[in-house]
């Protein structure tokens, strides 16, 4: 297969679909809709996987597992989040196959094997958590319970793209409960907070706090807290959210605690989730046109090493001095691989890595070991530099930090270019249509006024931003009184 890739600006959505798969991080699958992750984008996933499962330990979560499958009557018990959910289930009718007997060495469904009650494979877990949360919680002392899974889910999508929206994809989803609505809030706060420093301090990709509209709030949420990242091509991407869900599932699921005074309450709730979704939103954020650009603190191989050599004798040598390298790299806790293959040359392997976006390459060859150095390439704005080889472990810590702080301030530079003020609904479509990127603007705060400016321009409200303030304006589209601008943008 040929590595090049089309340009971003020439065709941003097949840039992007193209670099997946020529990357190696995942392809398409036999399943319509559905995706296979291969070891280099899983690798990937399992570095964001641990550090967010490191932060939810240490703010006092624990993990456990629930059902893949729902029972039907379970998951209507919460009307909002049925409603919501309902069009994109899949449903277990049946639980055998058996030979066609007009068919020969076919299968089908066997009439004989319905289920009683039909199953929905989880779109997300409230009602099954909810429904086993009743025998969990009975007095005071049992709150708060603070639970994660780590597990996939199943939403019938009909417009599937890899990693930013499969029929099935692997996420993590936090539920609590909690004695006292002001817990629940804080804790659905905290998660959001949780969510920003990763993006941030790992993906190096900046985010905006905030909280959506209630049209764009999760089904069956009093209030969902986001966080909101910019993409290179302009638009938007909801990168994660923490919902507090008030009492609505406690209700729903009878789930009910003795306070310390003996009276029955029932419990507050939250939930919280990121998926692999993020992966298509670190690729989006930071990658060119020659492949991957990853972040240091989640590349799969932080630094790798190429040999340039004639001969056996030359590879021996410069292998002896490379292992010195990788031993002590790996004593710093990162993460380094030597390519010592001899079935490509050194140009084809220089070639790929860059394509898989490797933080730092180190170049190595006969005429470096007599000179006592290497030649260090980064991945970010392509700089050589020749490095004497005493230096290249502290060099390359040093490096890699820098690495990662650029990343994040190019990204964040990005976001701040365009993020643009409006007063009118002229301007408004126009930024939209042309510029892109987050439109803050007034909003009467009606569904209405929001459903029709998403109806002029495809453009929706992505948060009103916790740091948003209070401001005396126009709303762009009705011209009525608003207190707050908001910002909107096209999204994924």
């Amino acid at each position: 297969m040929s590595k090049h890739l089309t340009k971003r600006a020439e065709d941003y959505s097949k840039w992007y679909n193209e670099l997946i798969v020529k990357a190696d991080l995942a392809e398409n699958s036999a399943v319509r809709g559905c995706m296979v992750i291969k070891p280099y984008g899983f690798a990937l996933w399992e570095n964001m996987q641990a550090e967010l499962d490191r932060m939810f330990k240490e703010t006092g979560h624990q993990n456990a597992y629930f059902p893949l499958f729902v029972p039907k009557s379970l998951f209507e018990a919460e009307e909002k989040n049925a409603e919501g959910f309902a069009k994109e289930c899949a449903v277990v009718t049946h639980y055998r196959l058996q030979s066609d007997p007009d068919n020969e060495g076919k299968l089908r469904v066997d009439p004989e094997a319905k289920l009683e009650e039909e199953l929905v494979v989880r779109p997300t877990s409230e009602a099954i958590i909810w429904n086993t949360y009743k025998g969990w919680v009975q007095s005071y002392r049992d709150l708060p319970l603070l639970i994660n899974q780590w597990a996939n889910v199943v939403r019938w999508e009909m417009r599937t793209r890899l990693f930013l929206r499969t029929a099935e994809f692997l996420w993590q989803e936090g539920h609590t409960a909690h004695a006292t609505k002001k817990e629940a809030v804080l804790e659905a706060k905290q998660m959001q907070e949780v969510y920003a420093t990763f993006a941030e301090e790992f993906m190096a990709m900046p985010v905006i706090k905030g909280v959506k509209s209630e049209s764009e709030r999760f089904a069956g949420a009093d209030d969902t807290y986001t966080i909101e990242a910019l993409m290179q091509d302009g638009k938007a991407l909801q990168a994660g959210t923490s919902h507090f869900l008030g009492q609505n599932f406690a209700k729903a699921f009878d789930v009910k605690y003795a306070s310390k005074e003996g009276k029955q309450e029932y419990v507050w709730a939250t939930s919280w989730g990121v998926s692999t979704r993020l992966i298509g939103g670190l690729i989006m954020t930071h990658s060119d046109d020659a492949g991957l650009v990853l972040p240091p603190k989640l590349a799969p191989i932080q630094v790798v090493i190429v040999p340039i050599y004639k001969g056996e004798e030359q590879l021996e040598a410069i292998s002896n001095k490379v292992n010195e390298f990788v031993k002590e790299l790996k004593t710093k806790g990162i993460s380094v691989k030597f390519d010592d293959r001899d079935t490509m040359r050194p140009g084809a392997k220089f070639a790929e890595y860059e394509l898989k976006g490797v933080p730092l390459r180190i170049a190595i060859g006969n005429r470096d070991l007599q000179n006592g150095t290497v030649e260090i390439a980064r991945r970010d704005t392509f700089e050589k530099q020749t490095v004497a080889q005493d230096e290249v472990v502290s060099f390359v810590e040093k490096l890699l930090i820098e690495i990662q702080e650029n990343l994040h301030s190019k990204a964040l530079k990005y976001r701040e270019d365009h993020i643009t003020k409006v007063a009118t609904f002229e301007e408004f479509k126009e930024v939209i249509e042309k510029k892109g990127g987050f439109v803050s603007a007034h909003w009467d705060g009606t569904e209405e006024t929001e459903d029709k400016i998403k109806e002029l321009t495809k453009a929706t409200i992505r948060c009103i931003p916790n740091d948003a303030i209070e401001e005396e304006g126009i709303c762009i589209l009705s011209g009525k009184k608003s207190t707050k601008r908001v910002l909107f943008a096209k999204a994924y």
